[in-house]
């Protein structure tokens, strides 16, 4: 019992450090880099991207510049914003599933190297607490509440989540065991047919030859 319910805290901890990702990559010139994010509906989600100007000294010159698009897997366009160094988005889905963010840099020769800064967070993550503390005159002690209570939710959320999905995936077995009795009995079935027409074939062959 103690051991299940360390590895449920596992995976709740993995699932929640999983919804807030920061990253820095790369980009070749032409080249197009997609990051997805698994997002349920109904919920909040922030990004935030700039890229790491080579030269601090001296604007960013065109060909550094990003054409960015956020996307759900349905194909519906969430962010579009094209030759920018930096920019965000926030939205809150209207559809389970894998959620795009794709960056793009325009062909260049000779062939340079891009470095971007993105930041992807969603759910109880992408709240700015800094700024609930400071529009709800909150102290330090309520903010932490209101933070555990959010994070709290956040995991019920999951847990019904991570149930709804378990319970797709046994009806999905269940269905599959189904079609795969069903194949095989009709399988039976053909070699069976065959079988017996076989044997009236080479009985009415002997009977004519007179073998039998």
């Amino acid at each position: 019992m103690i051991l299940r319910s360390v590895l449920v805290l596992v995976l709740l901890v993995g699932i929640l450090s999983h919804a807030s990702e920061s990253l820095r990559f790369e980009l070749q010139s032409s080249q197009t880099k997609c990051i997805a994010e698994d997002i349920k509906s109904n919920s909040m989600t922030v990004g935030k991207y700039h890229v790491v100007k080579p030269n601090e000294d001296h604007p960013l010159p065109d060909s550094h510049k990003l054409t960015v698009r956020v996307t759900s897997s349905y194909g519906n366009n969430f962010h579009s914003a094209e030759k920018v160094e930096s920019g965000q988005f926030a939205f809150t889905a209207a559809e389970q599933g894998d959620y795009m963010a794709c960056f793009w840099v325009p062909e260049h020769s000779p062939q340079m190297t891009v470095t971007v800064d993105f930041d992807w967070r969603t759910g109880v993550h992408a709240k700015d607490w800094t700024n609930v503390a400071k529009k709800g005159q909150v102290d330090a002690m309520q903010l932490e509440l209101k933070n555990l209570f959010d994070t709290v939710q956040s995991i019920h959320e999951e847990m019904f989540y991570l149930r709804e999905r378990e319970e797709e995936m046994q009806e999905l077995n269940k269905a599959t065991t189904s079609k795969m009795f069903w194949l095989s009995f009709l399988s039976l079935f053909l070699c069976l047919s065959v079988a017996g027409l076989q044997f009236w074939h080479l009985k009415s062959f002997f009977e004519k030859k007179k073998l039998i």
